[in-house]
């Protein structure tokens, strides 16, 4: 049964942010953009104090000045090409000049993972680094960048959540969507992939563990955490529509969940057999 909306001054309102955090002249910097420059910065003052307090893994400045480069090259170029084929392939057909639009929002998690894939197995093959190690290093850094960029989508007012009980305390209206009560689910998501998740890998990592057991947990949990907020989440049709009740982003979560706890199956598994 559909719950009945209260009405909208007992609910709490999207604040409709203006898009544009500051404007210095012609330039306006804008709250989805910098949020991404919150999210880069902070895996770097990670990855740099993670190399400082772990001198065995041999990590320079240099070295994680040329994955930051990369990596933010696979995010951006990844993560748009993910929104465009995965989510959304008929509207930028007819709206090709919009896909490099990134500033208006409309990034993929999980082609922005491809994208950073590809960057990391470059990096490994131009330092002669196992995949594995390099991929280790990194997943305890990414979340907090993922929370920034859900808090992105809050203030962007995109990605809202579904229906919620009326009775829900922050069951919040999206004015540009309707007058219901729904999810704040960009917030249960930043909350749950990005805070939750940098918190669970980080106490797992600060000791050594086995080559790859890091790179699953993250992949697991992710996939897991995400597999969940997309129930709260108004789903995205996506290139396989609402196949057996599933979105978009639970298909291409499931995958990750799978792969995640077989790699940590196997690092742990190997460490075993020596």
């Amino acid at each position: 049964m559909t719950p009945e909306p209260r009405p909208a001054i007992d609910m709490l309102i999207h604040p409709q942010f203006d898009p544009i955090a500051l404007e210095i002249g012609p330039l306006a910097v804008r709250w989805y953009g910098l949020m991404y420059v919150l999210a880069f910065a902070g895996f770097y003052l990670l990855g740099k104090h993670r190399a400082t307090r772990r001198p065995e893994t041999g990590w320079t400045a240099k070295e994680l000045d040329d994955l930051l480069f990369w990596g933010v090259i696979g995010v951006v170029a990844g993560g748009r090409l993910g929104q465009v084929l995965f989510y959304e392939p008929g509207y930028y057909l007819e709206h090709p000049a919009e896909i490099l639009a990134v500033w208006k929002g409309g990034m993929s998690f999980h082609g922005g993972l491809l994208g950073v894939l590809v960057a990391l197995a470059w990096h490994a093959r131009r330092y002669r680094r196992c995949f594995l190690e390099v991929g280790d290093f990194v997943a305890p850094l990414v979340p907090l960048g993922l929370m920034f960029g859900r808090l992105g989508n809050f203030i962007n007012g995109e990605l809202w959540g579904r229906q919620a009980d009326p009775g829900l305390p922050w069951a919040m209206v999206f004015p540009q969507v309707d007058d219901l009560p729904r999810h704040p689910s960009q917030l249960y998501q930043a909350g749950l992939e990005g805070l939750l998740l940098f918190v669970l890998l980080w106490l797992y990592t600060t000791r050594p563990r086995p080559v790859g057991a890091a790179s699953g947990a993250f992949l697991a949990g992710y996939g897991a955490f995400r597999f969940l907020a997309e129930y709260f989440r108004n789903p995205d049709e996506g290139i396989f529509g609402f196949a057996w009740e599933f979105s978009m982003g639970q298909w291409l979560s499931l995958p990750m969940v799978l792969v995640g706890l077989a790699m940590l199956h196997l690092a742990h598994a190997r460490q075993g057999g020596r």
